[in-house]
């Protein structure tokens, strides 16, 4: 097969499959005697599988950590576990800071509610989050003054 042919088939784009192939992915395809790359089913298949990875939240680094030990002939289930076990925990941190962000921002809100635009006179400055300064910041960022 064709690059255009492999790409449509495994819903990637070619230069996806480019990518792949410079960063060691993917091996490298023979070349037709015209000077095209020639493909088999097995790229189609751990291109498949790439895609699939990368959907669960695992980076090129570590699924090709996974292709590399099933390369070297070796199961891969223990190492592709505790991956996921770690992809996991970072999501659990993620969900964490966002649902302080979110309480956060409801305060916020609160406070837009209660405030009177009447009192808003300072031009470079915002009352309600003017009265956030001294309190811990949404997701710690730090807060750059108006200009």
């Amino acid at each position: 097969m064709r690059i255009g042919e492999v790409a449509e088939q495994a819903a990637v784009t070619t230069k996806t499959i480019r990518y792949y192939e410079s960063i060691g992915i993917l091996p490298t395809p023979d070349r037709t005697p015209s000077g095209y790359r020639a493909y088999d089913s097995t790229t189609l298949e751990r291109l498949r599988f790439i895609r699939d990875a990368q959907a669960t939240g695992l980076t090129l680094i570590e699924i090709k950590s996974i292709l590399e030990l099933r390369g070297q002939g070796e199961r891969s289930c223990e190492h592709t576990r505790s991956l996921v076990h770690r992809q996991i925990d970072e999501i659990d941190v993620q969900i964490h800071r966002l649902e302080h962000a979110r309480g956060e921002l409801r305060e916020l809100m609160e406070r837009a509610d209660r405030t009177d635009p009447a009192d808003c006179v300072d031009e470079h400055r915002c009352q309600v989050i003017e009265a956030r300064c001294g309190e811990s910041h949404l997701g710690e960022r730090p807060v750059a003054p108006l200009q």
